[in-house]
């Protein structure tokens, strides 16, 4: 069903773009008490209004909210006229699988709200900085390390660009023909980063280096790596614009655990599931035709 509506959006906007031009008539002043519940159309006595249209838009893909203005409204008004008309004859086809459709996406959709403000709400200026400063004020310099690697998947072939390297042959251009990551197209470069990034053994041999040192074969979950350190250094905290984003994010993710967590245990929840198989979600015959 939503793939259907989907299409129907896109066939009722493409149909704007492919219309013919209307002649420029006088258009009447521009109207000053719009609201949500501005009535823009009828279908057999059923109000369409403005805030529909602009849920509507607001689902839209990026591409088409870059549409002409005139194209769109006129693009989501037929696909809501085409929806209403069209919902109007699916109510009395309505079967209990419907139903329960549209109850699970009723659900889903009343969560989200309430995970959506509880997220947007945890993010404050006083939130932030507490963040901030539970996890960088006080926290002292760390030692940052600059390395490229070639890595290969076997051992005999790391062996070998090691020998290569040990040899004479320049690192970044045995990397550039050798390596299989995304970094080998610019010299197996992996910037500078703490070793708590880096996967195990890598770090632990990054740890050992000295600046220009060239090690391996290391095994890693990845395969076979060639390691060069260019350089260390010890990196002060990050300033608060730096990581924002990245508190941002924690905050809203803990912020949506808590209320989970809080709502669910705070809720009277009975599970009846004794004697069920859970297989039998495999079996769609169960919500009928």
């Amino acid at each position: 069903m939503a793939k259907l509506t989907k299409l129907l959006g896109t066939a009722a906007l493409l149909a704007c773009l492919g219309g013919v031009a209307q002649a420029e008539d006088a258009k009447p002043a521009p109207r000053t008490d719009l609201g949500a519940d501005t009535v823009v159309a009828t279908v057999n006595g059923k109000d369409v209004t403005l805030g529909e249209m602009l849920t509507v838009r607001n689902g839209l893909p990026a591409e088409y909210k870059q549409l002409p203005d005139d194209v769109l409204f006129n693009g989501i008004l037929d696909q809501l006229i085409q929806q209403t008309a069209l919902s109007q004859i699916g109510e009395g086809m309505m079967t209990h699988r419907d139903e329960i459709a549209l109850e699970v996406d009723r659900r889903a959709y009343l969560a989200g709200v309430v995970l959506d403000t509880t997220a947007k709400k945890a993010v404050t200026d006083e939130a932030l900085q507490k963040a901030y400063d539970e996890k960088y004020a006080k926290a002292e310099p760390t030692k940052e390390y600059h390395a490229a690697h070639i890595i290969v998947p076997t051992e005999d072939e790391a062996k070998a660009v090691k020998a290569e390297i040990d040899g004479g042959k320049d690192f970044a251009e045995e990397a550039k023909a050798k390596s299989q990551d995304g970094a080998a197209a610019n010299g197996g470069d992996l910037g500078w980063f703490a070793l708590d990034k880096m996967v195990q053994p890598f770090a632990d041999a990054v740890a050992g280096m000295k600046d220009g040192d060239v090690a391996g074969p290391i095994q890693t979950e990845y395969g076979w790596h060639v390691i060069k350190l260019y350089g260390t250094r010890m990196a002060e905290a990050p300033k608060l614009d730096d990581v924002r984003d990245q508190l941002t994010g924690d905050l809203r993710q803990k912020a949506v655990e808590d209320r989970v967590t809080d709502t669910v245990a705070k809720a009277k929840v009975e599970k009846k599931t004794d004697g069920i198989d859970p297989a039998v979600l495999k079996d769609d015959k169960i919500l009928g035709e």
